[in-house]
């Protein structure tokens, strides 16, 4: 179940387009994905094109849970095989960006894999990444990965750049600007205001949030924060979750949320990834909130792309 925490009852989830309810380990593991071939394994080997989601490996997916071949799975999902690879996954984001990146590295970063199915079940999650027949030859448009977190991100979206890895960071801006925060709060506010489906759970419309100077700092501070010392997650590398952060800063809070991501160039771009996957989405439609801090900053070692922060927030009365 996702739910923010008040207080020190904060429930901390790891990483990537990351948020701070407990994720969904189907979308967790598709976040790492996508991740490590955005970001080259960590700079280990080239980065390559986002996968893009296609239904019929998620039914592929789920043969394979049930015991099939992989070639068995595909031809009964209808699916014409080039190439494939399965990963049968478990384990918290962290546990796993470790096992993918030290085991299966250059598995999930194969450039002739173009798709990707998914499907979970219990504590496991099984992934199918794939090239059609008719495909082979041609490079499929890149998907945006919320990246990015928590891990819940992301859900994956056509409308992604098709810039295969981020340029270099001389070029990208080192800190979320006051234009930057007014339409990331005008994006986020709009959906607010129309309602939206996260996953499973529909929200209703929802009043709209406000930019917070304190919440602001605390971002930004986080966000560099993981970019200097190239980690992507909640808790700092002091042990603090953003509620300790956000409370450090002077900031009386009732309840607190984050969704961090990592990747996107734009700001539309990375609100729409939070947007398309169903925790980071419950953060932001949570009627709860009433304001909202935004910051990015560069990575500046092995991954080289964007960190993003959006902080959200119920003050105390």
């Amino acid at each position: 179940m996702n739910r923010a925490y008040p207080g020190r009852l904060w429930r901390l989830l790891v990483m990537l387009t990351a948020l701070v309810r407990a994720p969904a380990a189907s979308a967790d593991a598709l976040s790492v994905v996508q991740m490590l071939r955005e970001g080259g394994c960590g700079g280990l080997v080239p980065a390559v094109p986002l996968l893009r989601h296609n239904p019929s490996l998620d039914r592929a997916a789920e043969q394979l849970a049930d015991g099939r071949s992989l070639t068995a799975a595909a031809e009964l999902s209808g699916y014409l095989l080039s190439t494939a690879q399965s990963l049968d996954v478990t384990g918290s984001d962290e546990s796993l960006i470790q096992r993918l990146r030290r085991s299966e590295c250059r598995t999930v970063s194969s450039r002739d894999l173009r798709e990707v199915g998914i499907y979970h079940r219990g504590s496991h999650t099984w992934l199918v990444l794939a090239a059609t027949r008719s495909s082979s030859s041609v490079a499929p448009p890149a998907v945006s990965a919320a990246p990015t977190t928590s891990f819940r991100a992301p859900a994956v979206s056509s409308k992604a750049p098709t810039s295969a890895a981020p340029p270099p960071s001389s070029v990208l801006p080192s800190t979320a600007t006051p234009a930057m925060a007014t339409r990331a709060l005008q994006l986020v506010n709009e959906a607010r205001a129309r309602g939206a489906t996260c996953g499973a759970r529909s929200f209703g419309p929802a009043p709209p949030l406000t930019l917070s100077g304190a919440l602001a700092g605390v971002a930004v501070g986080h966000a560099t924060d993981m970019a200097v010392h190239d980690y992507f997650q909640h808790q700092d590398l002091a042990g603090q979750s953003p509620a300790d952060r956000v409370r450090a800063a002077g900031y009386h809070e009732k309840l607190v949320g984050e969704n961090i991501a990592y990747g996107p160039q734009a700001v539309d771009e990375v609100v729409r990834g939070w947007l398309d996957s169903p925790g980071h989405c419950e953060n932001i439609m949570d009627p709860r909130f009433a304001e909202m801090g935004f910051g990015l900053a560069a990575g500046r070692a092995s991954r080289r792309g964007l960190f993003w922060v959006q902080l959200l927030a119920e003050p105390r009365a």
